[in-house]
């Protein structure tokens, strides 16, 4: 199995935010081989955290409609759902390390899709939670 990677929303973020050009240009390098490899994986938690933020909290936010081009484009990777299978493994992870919903509703959805790695400005670098490691990119 390939070596799969969930892209964690400041990943996004930071691929359509060109206030941090090095990281821009990183997480946009990290993007576009997860899309030719199809390694990556995100989930509509993701994609929704995601518009929020580039078309209101960034620097030079986006227009509605231009998030919502990213958004389609960005979609052509797998996709996790929320239901209620995912909010269930989301509490008991949260429960098992003490993090917040969040995060442990990123680390559920990895985790149904069967990630090794949780690609991750927010979440501690070098942290493992159901055997998938946490790595800063940057």
């Amino acid at each position: 199995m390939a070596d799969r990677a969930f892209f964690d929303t400041n990943i996004l973020i930071y691929a359509s935010d060109r206030s941090a050009p090095e990281k821009q240009s990183q997480a946009r390098r990290l993007l576009k081989n997860a899309i030719e490899n199809e390694t990556g994986v995100i989930s509509a938690q993701v994609l929704s955290e995601f518009f929020t933020v580039v078309t209101r909290r960034i620097q030079h936010p986006l227009a509605v409609e231009e998030a919502e081009l990213v958004i389609e484009q960005l979609a052509i990777l797998p996709v996790v759902e929320v239901d209620w299978a995912l909010v269930r493994e989301a509490i008991s992870t949260c429960r098992r390390y003490q993090i917040s919903y969040w995060d442990a509703l990123i680390v559920a959805a990895a985790e149904r899709k069967g990630c090794t790695r949780i690609l991750s400005e927010d979440l501690n670098p070098g942290q493992t939670y159901h055997n998938i490691a946490v790595v800063n990119p940057f």
